[in-house]
């Protein structure tokens, strides 16, 4: 039996080499949480055993789980689309649990196997299946630039609300399972001692929470704010398990009430990575409850089971969508996009299997099912418009009828520009060129904005620029140039691979965060790509050489330099402890200082020798005491110089290899 220090080791191994697999997969390392859990757990490998750490560190993960959850909870957004989340969220919730308990009946009625599911366990079961998966599903919105269309929007409003529900089920199921007494006098109980706490912490909370953070803070100590927010999180969750409710219930309540002060969002960076790492500890622990070989003897109630609850929330949420005023193809693909299960799901099922209301086959058949679908769900979002031009005829005649659209507008247009991406970056751009007298054409997935800005007489139109259709109805073969004007690299690589095939010579302008993408958009053929982080460092520099009296021409001569270079003299910069890696970051081009000792191969020897541009790094300068000397393959290094280098982390990490060898 191992240790709890063996299991956690195991357990963070395990999840480092599952996400490392998944991101090479460019799949959710949710799912890879979930794998790594069902091969290491006790029905697979049997490297760790289902015990109490495992549980700790399971109801660690979503305790922070809801404690994020409560932190982006704003009234005002819930306000603003009170019609989704509580109109079309809250049916499909209740619609799902209440088809969950119409299939359990009949299952109850049918199977004296399966007898044993009564109303309070289908309606617990009924819960866990109405969540889907927030994490995926915007995730992949994001990447395929969909949150602000018609769709997008309504799939983030139901997404809300399942968030949401999640609150009054954590108290309702273990009332549920509660067999003495009147339920209803149990369920009573459980809700006045929910408003009770509730009351308390969030009337008294709110009074203390926002005069007890300014106290801390005024410590100026990273590590007292920390220690706080974790006292503050988990004390919550002990109060109400305390009161015989749920610790998540705690966490969000917690979250809540720093919501509404101006610490969140600094809180929310603090928590970002705690946060991850736990619920990713959490899934690992849910993947190790599956026992596979009782799966792959039921394999076919399974995949029953999969497509039954598949089928039903997409065609359940389909037909609210369509009711609730969305055209059909908007309602396909939101009922795709939702079809799968959710990371809340996990949580229910688990307060579930914890209550004993489910016998443990028919929580093994859920579970299997909910994982299934969960690895299915990228695979659905990615043909979700192939899907639904199948499904629908009329969906031909609605994208035929807008490009129809776009392809009026643009039919009389010669030599214009198309503009990708209407928001704030794309409504300068056109008010630039229409006082030049430049014709445009713009293409957007936001309705209401287009919208907004056709009634002003804007030149714009619903359109995917990513859509090879569109980009033909925009007139990319008459047109002078393209700007994609939302930083968005793989939507962007899309767009350049249609323009690879339909006007390979027609110039591009790419916009992206940093210079972290530069080379790749480039070799997709960007004529020229705007990093904003090196825009904003050009235009912050010229003010500050302009406020310090260096000549305008001067100035503008080197921005033009700057650029001319393909920014080439800025690309790369020092990296520090306060620099947050990401998946970007970590193959973003960098600076990095290397100072050679007496020792040192490379001493005596010139650039040229040393050799290592076949390593893909630039020597960018050489300082020899408080000299900066000008770089030449010939020059000759010596002991005491420093050696600025400019690459990749692998690749700088083998040059200085290379460099300091004796």
């Amino acid at each position: 039996m191992l240790s709890p220090l063996e299991l956690t080791l195991l357990l963070l191994a395990a999840a480092v080499l599952g996400v490392v697999a998944f991101r090479m997969m460019h799949l959710p390392p949710m799912l890879g949480y979930l794998v790594v859990g069902i091969l290491i757990g006790p029905h697979t490998l049997g490297w760790a055993e289902d015990n109490a750490t495992t549980h700790a560190l399971g109801e660690f993960g979503v305790v922070f789980l809801m404690f994020s959850i409560g932190l982006e909870f704003s009234l005002s957004r819930l306000l603003a689309m009170r019609r989704t989340v509580f109109g079309l969220g809250m049916a499909q919730v209740l619609l799902t649990i209440g088809a969950t308990m119409v299939f359990g009946w009949l299952v109850a009625h049918l199977s004296t196997r399966l007898s044993a599911i009564s109303w309070q366990a289908a309606l617990a079961i009924g819960g866990a299946l109405a969540m889907s998966s927030t994490a995926i599903v915007s995730k992949l919105l994001t990447e395929r630039v969909e949150l602000e269309s018609q769709h997008g929007r309504r799939i983030i409003g139901i997404l809300l609300f399942q968030d949401l529900a999640v609150v009054p089920l954590l108290i309702l199921i273990p009332a549920l399972a509660n067999p003495r007494g009147d339920l209803g006098t149990t369920l009573l109980w459980a809700m006045l001692k929910a408003v009770i706490v509730l009351f308390l912490l969030l009337f008294i909370g709110h009074k203390l929470i926002r005069s007890w953070f300014r106290i801390v803070v005024k410590r100026r100590s990273q590590e007292l704010f920390m220690l706080n927010l974790l006292l503050i999180t988990l004390g919550a969750a002990w109060i109400t398990e305390m009161a015989g409710l749920s610790l998540a219930l705690g966490a969000f309540v917690a979250g809540m009430l720093i919501s509404e002060t101006e610490y969140k969002h600094q809180v929310e960076e603090d928590i970002k990575s705690f946060r991850d790492v736990l619920l990713g500890l959490f899934f690992i622990t849910i993947g190790m409850l599956l026992n596979v070989r009782l799966v792959i003897e039921h394999w076919w109630l399974v995949l029953l089971l999969l497509s039954g609850v598949v089928l039903l929330k997409f065609g359940l949420i389909a037909l609210l969508a369509r009711l609730f005023g969305a055209p059909v193809g908007v309602a396909l693909r939101t009922g795709l996009a939702l079809a799968q299960a959710g990371e809340f799901g996990f949580v229910l099922l688990n307060q579930v299997g914890g209550l004993n209301l489910v016998e443990p086959l028919i929580l093994q058949l859920i579970l299997a099912s909910m994982v299934l679908s969960m690895l299915a769900a990228p695979l659905i979002i990615a043909n979700a418009d192939a899907i639904v031009l199948k499904l629908s005829a009329n969906e031909w005649m609605v994208q035929s009828l807008a490009l129809t659209q776009i392809a009026t507008r643009t039919m009389a247009t010669q030599q214009h520009v198309i503009i990708a991406g209407f928001g704030r970056s794309g409504q300068s751009l056109a008010k630039l060129l229409e006082a030049e007298g430049i014709t445009y054409q713009a293409l957007d997935l936001d309705p209401d904005r287009v919208n907004e800005a056709q009634a002003a007489g804007a030149f714009v139109s619903y359109g995917d620029a990513g859509r090879r259709e569109s980009l033909v109805a925009a007139g990319i073969n008459r047109a002078a140039a393209l700007v994609i004007t939302y930083a968005s690299t793989p939507s962007a690589l899309k767009v350049l691979h249609h323009m690879h095939d339909l006007a390979p010579n027609l110039p591009v302008i790419v916009r992206s965060h940093d210079d972290s993408d530069l080379d790749k958009l480039r070799a997709a053929g960007a004529t020229e790509v705007v990093p904003e982080a090196m825009e904003g460092s050009l235009m912050l520099a010229s003010h500050a050489m302009l406020t310090l009296g260096v000549p305008l021409r001067r100035v503008v001569h080197r921005v033009q330099a700057a650029r001319s270079e393909r920014y080439a003299t800025l690309r790369g910069f020092f990296h520090g402890s306060s620099d947050v890696s990401d998946g970007a970051d970590s193959v973003q081009v960098r600076l990095h200082s290397v100072p050679l000792g007496e020792s040192c191969k490379a001493v005596g020897k010139t650039l040229a020798e040393a050799d290592l541009k076949d390593l893909g790094v630039e020597v960018t300068a050489v300082r020899r005491g408080k000299e900066r000397l000008t770089v030449t393959p010939e020059m000759t290094l010596m002991a005491g110089d420093t050696i600025v280098l400019r690459g990749g982390p692998e690749e700088l990490a083998r040059a200085e290899t290379r460099l300091l060898k004796s």
